[in-house]
């Protein structure tokens, strides 16, 4: 499941179909460190500069704009 998860976000062409839940799945799998605050899911890893922050939007990762 993680690598089909993997395989969409690499893609790029729909993120906004991609499920929270495999979302933040894959990224605990890959190490990262959950902080939860509200509705908001952040995710650290050392070695990676940016944070991710992620929104659940009924059951998908809410997309960007």
């Amino acid at each position: 499941m993680a690598e089909r998860v993997l395989l969409r976000v690499l893609r790029g062409a729909s993120d906004a179909n991609i499920r929270f839940t495999g979302l933040r799945a894959l990224l605990l799998r890959l190490g990262f460190e959950e902080r939860i605050k509200g509705s908001h899911h952040i995710f650290t890893r050392e070695g990676v500069d940016e944070i991710l922050n992620l929104q659940p939007r009924q059951s998908f990762a809410k997309a960007t704009k």
